[in-house]
């Protein structure tokens, strides 16, 4: 996944939103040896930093409201915000914060696409996102699950540019000729009520003793671990932490 060179509509940052910051920060520290540090600004309102050997991976950050979702969001590198933005909505999507200046480290949008998938849009500037990815405990492959692919995947590859490498069941999209996610059709597993949504994979060196691990930490594994019936599929799981947020851990089957 070619996120480390924050391509313009790579992948270039992942964010947790928590009802108990410092509860995530124990449970993500004990599942993937992430250590954390929040900024002391208040204007950043306990923003925190996930790193992995010095490097960031991750954030978590305190729900800015009640009725907010806890969920993991997905930023989007854009070398201007505003631009973006409008070409998104132009797409069909819904622009809800932004774009905004966050402090002097970049300028940031929060949108929904038009399927109603949650994401946001990042120009760094001090800040450029990811310091780590592709490797163990870090940020590896994005997934969407979604009401309508075809909405989807259209709408991302107008507004990133990606690439699309069709398949009838999970079309999988990226840039520059290196995949870094994929694009799922919600089936009858998902309620209604519940809507469109990007989800983190985290690379991992062992599914089944990281989905252990986590469900010792309270999560709930809800997929898995099971190896993806496809020419060099992976073996993964799809975890719920505790608080209610779902990502994925994944690793390269053996051989």
């Amino acid at each position: 996944m070619n996120v480390i060179g924050n391509l313009p509509g790579a992948p270039c940052w992942a964010q947790l939103s928590a009802r108990d910051s410092a509860a995530a920060q124990q449970f993500y520290g004990q599942l993937f040896g992430w250590t954390a540090e929040t900024d002391p600004d208040p204007q950043y309102g306990g923003y925190t930093t996930f790193s992995l050997g010095g490097k960031p991976a991750a954030a978590v950050a305190p729900l800015m409201n009640p009725q907010q979702p806890v969920m993991w969001l997905l930023s989007f590198a854009a070398p201007g915000v505003d631009a973006a933005a409008e070409t998104a909505k132009g797409a069909g999507a819904q622009v809800w914060m932004g774009p905004m200046d966050i402090g002097d480290l970049g300028r940031w949008a929060l949108l929904s696409d038009p399927t109603g998938a949650p994401f946001a849009v990042w120009e760094g500037k001090k800040f450029s996102g990811f310091g780590v990815a592709d490797e163990p405990n870090s940020l590896g492959w994005i997934d969407l699950s979604t009401r309508d692919v075809d909405a989807a995947v259209a709408f991302y590859k107008n507004v990133f540019g990606w690439q699309v490498w069709p398949n009838d069941e999970y079309p999988m999209v990226g840039l520059s000729d290196s995949m870094f996610g994929g694009v799922m059709a919600m089936g009858d597993m998902f309620p209604p009520e519940v809507p469109s949504h990007w989800n983190p994979f985290f690379a991992v060196t062992d599914v089944d003793a990281a989905a252990a691990k986590a469900g010792s930490l309270g999560a709930e594994v809800l997929h898995g671990p099971v190896d993806v019936e496809m020419e060099n599929g992976p073996r993964l799981a799809v975890i719920r932490d505790p608080q209610g947020a779902t990502f994925g851990v994944f690793a390269p089957r053996e051989s």
